[in-house]
């Protein structure tokens, strides 16, 4: 079975990666980018509304 991951997009920076949704805060909650340390709602970090879909139904 293929694990679940989330596309993430800094709104600020713009690194793009993958995680999985256990490893990523509510989407209401603070997230903060591990590359610019930009600190923003988790949903703000979605790269798309399917992704942000997928994290409520799995986070």
């Amino acid at each position: 079975m293929d694990e679940t991951t989330i596309q993430l997009l800094c709104p600020e920076c713009t690194k793009d990666w993958q995680a999985s949704p256990d490893d990523l805060p509510t989407p209401a909650d603070m997230f903060h980018c591990p590359n610019c340390h930009a600190s923003r709602r988790t949903s703000e970090f979605m790269r798309t509304d399917r992704d942000l879909q997928t994290l409520k139904q799995l986070g």
